[in-house]
């Protein structure tokens, strides 16, 4: 047991619990589990009376007193309507604590993820964090669940052994044992025994369930890699289509589920040696302490209702004695997950801290123009691949960056958009004014087609007059029609209809920079000089930057920003 139950496993846990309960909802919901940590309470006591209804009812029942029988079934009966209402209700509110937390939590999770782009500065740090949306959707709703179960587990059974340990000792009796000549008497023996078989169980079961640790940390781990891979599929399967990739794809999938057969039958192996022996743990406990309390019975020391009695009072310390036996499965989930957030955590605060550090600093400043100074860019191996670049963008200026491919253009994109943070020098932006970067593949989320065009704003925000005039002007009238037609439209259209759509957005936000990578692949050369055209026409006071290639020059004529192979700058006026 104390494998999983360690002191860094309990460091991490209240580290994960702490961010709930210290939280601005901390009032309601300790309102709300000092209820339920009642009931549970109530439901224990609710037992002890039902313990004591057992002696009455099978003294009667040994007696063949009719009328004393049915006395204590009447009695039974508003033991068990108050015992299940509590019940109800314990498990109600119970799920409504566990909702709220997970709701809290996730939201917790998402903003951290989201905050300060560590959603992407993550996969550039290359932190060792995989699936991280497996972990917000199933990991943080497995640790609320898990937590919230065997914490309120554990109390109950703690509160049912207080309570039935003095019951099953009054009962038990005196045992006496020869020894030598003489003899040893040891009181209340069946608490004692319930102590051993329970400490024995406990023990075995440890030793037989250890490696369920990894194999649920693995199990969670291959089976997300396996859903990604699925996911992946369904986003490109047009290029996958059109390669004929479909059997590489079936090797690829087939792969990663093997993992996650492989690993899962041998969770089922050690879940069944482990299933053997907590049955017949289960099983033996039936019997068990009947045999033990037998010769009491049969000298006539205690009648049928004491001795059934004592069986269920030895079957509740023995239950609550065997807690981690029984839940042994759970507790080895629960320590896999709470591995899992505890990771995804140090991740992410490893790569804030990180950031923090950089060398590549973005600042606000109140000048009207954009100042790139002594910057130097490196890949993430410590390769060197653009340095000293000195750079002044004044508003409404137009920027072409041209030159081979893999020499730099998009990365420094990157690294003014503050994305990328391997390097040094200042990068320093206005303030208060709106940036808007363009990638090569427009990102459409799923939605309707007012909400991508509007993206990263609300819809609402602009008529749906001028809204089909901007459609027009960047020549996608004939979606007019299906604004508000939700689909997955970034399968649905062609790149070059997403890229004419980031055109629409961009004269939606009218930002005042706006930064564009290789945003015309995908079009022909007329209608990449009429957008191109478009955009100064109508967005006379952005400063517009773009990375593209020599057809594009004839778009640019205040300057143009020219990068040759060899990694080294020159910027021409």
């Amino acid at each position: 047991m104390v494998e999983i139950l360690h002191k860094r496993f309990s460091r991490d846990l209240w580290r994960l619990t702490r961010l709930y309960w210290k939280s601005e909802e901390k009032w309601r919901a300790l309102a709300l589990l000092a209820v339920i940590v009642a009931l549970n309470l109530g439901s224990v006591y609710m037992l002890v009376l039902i313990n004591k209804w057992y002696n009455t009812f099978y003294n009667a029942l040994q007696n063949f007193d009719a009328a004393g029988t049915w006395a204590a079934l009447r009695d039974f009966a508003p033991l068990a309507a108050i015992y299940i209402i509590i019940a109800v209700y314990a498990f109600y509110l119970q799920q409504i604590l566990q909702v709220r937390w997970r709701r809290w939590l996730t939201e917790r999770y998402l903003g951290d993820w989201l905050t300060n782009r560590n959603y992407y500065r993550m996969q550039l740090w290359k932190t060792g964090t995989d699936n991280p949306d497996q972990r917000i959707s199933e990991d943080v709703g497995l640790f609320v669940s898990l937590t919230m179960g065997l914490s309120l587990g554990l109390l109950k059974a703690s509160v049912t052994l207080v309570s039935f340990a003095g019951i099953l000792w009054a009962l038990s009796g005196t045992l006496n044992l020869p020894l030598g000549n003489g003899q040893i008497a040891i009181p209340g023996y069946m608490l004692w025994v319930a102590i051993c078989y329970a400490a024995v169980g406990t023990w075995l079961t440890a030793r037989i369930g250890r490696p369920l640790i990894n194999l649920n940390f693995n199990q969670q781990r291959y089976e997300a890699d396996f859903r990604f891979s699925l996911i992946r599929l369904r986003e490109n399967s047009e290029s996958v289509a059109l390669y004929g990739g479909e059997a590489e794809e079936r090797n690829l999938f087939r792969g990663r589920f093997a993992r996650v057969i492989e690993n899962f039958l041998e969770l089922v192996r050690r879940r069944k040696i482990l299933v053997w022996f907590t049955s017949g743990y289960a099983q033996i406990a039936i019997i068990f302490p009947t045999l033990m309390a037998a010769p009491r019975y049969f000298a006539k020391e205690i009648q049928l209702g004491g001795l059934m009695q004592i069986t269920e009072a030895f079957g509740r310390v023995q239950d609550a004695l065997s807690y981690f036996v029984d839940a042994y499965p759970q507790l080895a989930e629960w320590r896999a997950v709470v591995n899992r957030l505890s990771g995804f955590t140090d991740h992410m605060q490893a790569v804030m801290v990180m950031d923090r550090e950089k060398d590549i600093r973005l600042t606000g400043h109140s000048a009207p123009e954009i100042i790139v100074t002594s910057l130097d860019i490196d890949l993430p191996g410590g390769e060197n691949l653009l340095s000293s670049l000195e750079l002044k963008l004044a508003p409404a200026a137009t920027l072409l960056i041209a030159g081979p491919s893999g020499s730099g253009k998009s990365t420094l994109l990157r690294t003014l958009a503050g994305l990328w943070p391997f390097g040094k020098g200042t990068i320093s932006v206005p303030r208060g004014q709106k940036v808007l970067f363009i990638p090569q593949k427009p990102y459409l989320p799923l939605g309707s087609l007012r909400q991508a065009l509007m993206y990263p704003g609300t819809p609402g925000r602009v008529s749906d007059g001028v809204m089909r005039e901007i459609m027009e002007l960047c020549r996608i009238s004939e979606l007019i029609d299906h604004l508000d037609t939700t689909a997955d439209w970034s399968h649905i259209l062609s790149l070059g209809e997403q890229q004419r759509i980031a055109f629409a957005r961009a004269l939606l936000h009218q930002p005042e920079w706006l930064f564009l990578d290789e945003a015309t692949s995908a079009l022909d050369e007329p209608t990449e000089k009429a957008l191109y055209q478009l955009l100064q026409d109508k967005l006379p006071r952005t400063a517009i930057v773009s990375v593209g290639h020599r057809n594009t020059l004839n778009a640019f004529h205040r300057g143009k920003l020219t990068l040759t192979g060899n990694g080294q700058w020159n910027i021409l006026y």
